[in-house]
């Protein structure tokens, strides 16, 4: 999460956010971090007043982001190790359980003690009691980050395929420098946090690749996402 004088931001996981952070820390005086993927409800009371941008991501091309950057990880997030059997499972075998959490007891009872206690800005940040939330929440995991994120606000989503054209477009109530600054990193600066995969409908079976139109469906249909 960073807050500015003109706007809060909300960092969806793997979702273009840490191109947006790293824009608005180096170009915008006042930003500054409060948390690390924190979500709308850990908004300082002072901050509710601001405008909220956000992003999103195709659902299916973001189960292949996480897979490929969990997966050359030396050391996994506990979420990679629970799902994969400690990566006995390939991606097909992992994306189910990841996308299925919602109606997997056992499989969340084992994230629950894997998790801690309390937030620890890095990663994905989740807590033991945000991990219980996940039960019966009838959504996908991309689905539950993005509920969970943001909810409760007035948010202006920003598509990470169209990401740089967004912030170029959107008023985002900077001073001269700040704008100029803004415009030279958005030309300038390469994509960042990004995993090494091939095209993400190359990854999917026919079976795997409707249970994620079915766990993720609501959010695909609100922002339009085709496979």
């Amino acid at each position: 999460m960073i807050v500015c004088d003109a706007f809060l931001f909300l960092h969806l996981h793997k979702s273009g956010g840490t191109f947006v952070n790293s824009m608005m820390m180096k170009c915008v005086s006042s930003a500054r971090r409060v948390g690390y993927h924190l979500p709308y409800a850990k908004a300082p009371e002072s901050c509710r007043h601001l405008p909220v941008l956000g992003t999103v991501r195709n659902p299916w091309s973001y189960y292949v982001s996480w897979y490929h950057f969990q997966q050359s990880q030396a050391r996994p997030n506990p979420l990679f190790r629970i799902c994969s059997e400690d990566r006995s499972l390939d991606f097909s075998g992992t994306i189910r359980n990841l996308v299925t959490l919602e109606s997997d007891d056992g499989r969340i009872d084992r994230l629950v003690a894997a998790f801690p206690d309390h937030f620890v800005n890095y990663g994905l940040n989740l807590t033991k009691n945000c991990v219980k939330k996940i039960r019966g929440s009838g959504h996908g995991f991309y689905s539950f980050l993005y509920e969970r994120l943001y909810a409760g606000a007035n948010v202006h989503i920003m598509p990470m395929e169209s990401l740089r054209a967004e912030l170029n477009a959107i008023p985002l109530g900077l001073n001269p420098a700040e704008t100029m600054m803004t415009r030279q990193f958005l030309l300038s600066v390469p994509n960042l946090n990004i995993s090494d995969h091939r095209p993400h409908q190359e990854y999917y079976s026919p079976e795997l690749r409707a249970l994620i139109a079915r766990m993720d469906g609501s959010l695909i249909d609100r922002h339009g996402y085709v496979f």
